[in-house]
């Protein structure tokens, strides 16, 4: 949510191992019904290219995971470059209530590093640490992902992810500067440095032949801190967040 990217981790597809082998990429389109900004009980939906890639020399390109580059590659800890793409929001998303008076934000790139480790097959736990390309703001995510036992065809897997945010994002987001609460009604917020989320989700790929199949993915994140505490999630939104994600992808 922060980083808007619900995240169709079908690693019981594609191993780290499948980098040295050679290229395992799924290729598709969809949509995803997300919250229309950071914070929103509205919705709003956004067709999606689906990119999954497993390159040579441990390259993975997701336009949902985003962009990693495994500089270590050993048997269990991977880690190196990391890249994310964030969602804005614009006036229309923002509604006739806050359009034109909280400010709109463009998407922006982030990039950082991570660092993961692989204690079994089925399970892997981890954090990226980014930044926003323009400046506004560093990223924090934590998580833990298992892959859950095949059933038939079906490939699917469970996450948690624990998400911080520093000053600058935070404000970017969920501040109510004074002339903004002033036409609003409510008080102005700054928010600080913090946890800024919580999400848990639910992955699955069925395929329905030997190259094409359905992706889905169902994410549910709670806003934590000043972020739930911010008076655009207090009156004009949920700290309840909803984000789900269908795509049909062809495997090569």
């Amino acid at each position: 949510m922060a980083v808007l990217s619900v995240g169709l981790g079908l690693t019981g597809l594609a191993r780290a191992d499948d980098a040295i082998e050679g290229p395992n990429i799924m290729l598709g389109a969809g949509m995803q019904r997300m919250p229309a900004w950071m914070g929103s009980s509205e919705h709003r939906n956004q067709p999606i290219p689906y990119i999954e890639a497993e390159l040579p020399w441990h390259i993975t390109l997701s336009t949902l995971d985003g962009l990693t580059v495994d500089l270590i590659h050993g048997d269990q800890w991977h880690g190196g470059l990391y890249g994310n793409y964030l969602w804005g929001r614009d006036r229309d998303e923002l509604g006739p209530r806050l359009g034109g008076i909280v400010d709109s934000l463009s998407p922006r790139l982030q990039a950082g590093g991570y660092l993961e480790y692989h204690p079994t097959v089925q399970l892997s736990v981890g954090g990226n640490l980014s930044h926003d390309t323009q400046g506004a703001g560093a990223y924090l995510n934590l998580y833990a992902d298992y892959d859950l036992p095949v059933i038939g065809y079906l490939n699917h897997s469970l996450e948690v992810q624990w998400q911080v945010m520093n000053g600058a994002a935070m404000r970017r987001f969920f501040q109510v500067t004074p002339p903004q609460a002033e036409q609003l009604g409510v008080q102005p917020w700054i928010p600080e440095a913090g946890s800024q989320q919580i999400s848990f989700e639910y992955d699955a790929y069925m395929p329905t032949s030997l190259h094409t199949g359905f992706a889905f993915a169902v994410n549910y994140t709670r806003l934590l801190g000043d972020a739930s505490d911010s008076p655009l999630v207090q009156h004009f939104g949920s700290a309840n967040q909803l984000t789900t994600t269908l795509a049909f992808v062809y495997r090569f």
